[in-house]
């Protein structure tokens, strides 16, 4: 899990990846093996489409209703992926965007980003999936269930690496990743085994100090991570000549808290649409 903190707000995004264990046997591994196969021909497609993201950043209140308008952002979107050549180590893929307009005006090339928008460059979210990245997680049989009218299987899955927690400031920005408080659950086709929603939760709290040249006057020397859940669901969408649907992501929905932040409640809305596709590999030119 990573966190972008900053005096104004706060925001937490989760950075995630299990090692199949044999909990339901046979089924377990069959399925993240179908999944695996399914990611991959994901990517393939996806570096050849280009979408719009729209982000709303909204302050919270106790009652975690609206507080003000939020933040506005338009992005353009691609996912970057190279398919590894024979003997190559297995690269990951990558989720690139350029900001086209904040709050509904021109974005500056020379603006600085908040500390809650979305990064430039960002892992790919269905990696954790991927054979390569398989030893970083413990998965578990979550059972059956129906969503947006299609049976699936819930898996579980953790970090199952221990890793220290890590924190680095930037000015007034701090980015925190503490894998192993990360518990997700992924839906994923009983057919095709296609990822249908993929929602993570951050376990239990965590403090973060706060050295002293960031401190504002009278603020307190300690934050404290109270919650993060994020939901991404997937939808199909259709394209033409030729004819193809493609399951992509349709929404990322993320409410976090954070205890002695300047913004100690914020969700982050991310919607996808406009997909375009493209014959060859997308590529935007500046």
């Amino acid at each position: 899990m990573r966190a972008w903190v900053w005096t104004c707000g706060a925001l937490l995004t989760t950075s995630t990846a299990a090692t199949a264990q044999p909990v339901a046997g046979a089924q377990l591994a069959e399925t993240l093996a179908r999944t695996a196969r399914r990611v991959e021909d994901y990517y393939a497609r996806a570096r050849t489409l280009v979408s719009t993201e729209r982000v709303l950043i909204q302050p919270l209140g106790t009652d975690l209703l609206p507080i003000g308008l939020g933040r506005r952002l338009l992005y353009e979107l691609r996912v970057e992926w190279e398919p590894p050549a024979a003997g190559q180590p297995d690269g990951d893929a990558q989720v690139v965007r350029r900001l086209l307009t904040v709050n509904g005006r021109a974005s500056r090339a020379d603006g600085d980003p908040g500390c809650i928008d979305p990064a430039s460059v960002s892992p790919e979210p269905l990696a954790i999936f991927r054979a390569a990245a398989r030893h970083r997680y413990a998965f578990t049989w979550g059972g059956t269930s129906r969503i947006d009218g299609r049976a699936s299987v819930m898996l579980d899955y953790r970090h199952a690496m221990p890793a220290d927690p890590e924190i680095v400031w930037k000015d007034e920005c701090v980015s925190i990743d503490v894998p192993a408080k990360t518990l997700g659950r992924a839906w994923l086709d009983s057919e095709t085994g296609e990822v249908l929603r993929l929602d993570e939760r951050f376990e239990g709290q965590f403090d973060v100090p706060v050295p002293w040249k960031h401190q504002r006057k009278g603020s307190p020397a300690l934050m404290t991570i109270i919650r993060n859940d994020t939901s991404i669901r997937y939808r199909r969408f259709a394209f033409s000549d030729p004819d193809e649907t493609l399951l992509l992501p349709a929404t990322i929905d993320t409410v976090s808290i954070i205890r002695n932040a300047g913004s100690p409640r914020v969700r982050v809305t991310q919607t996808f649409s406009d997909y375009q596709r493209f014959r060859t590999d997308s590529r935007v030119v500046k």
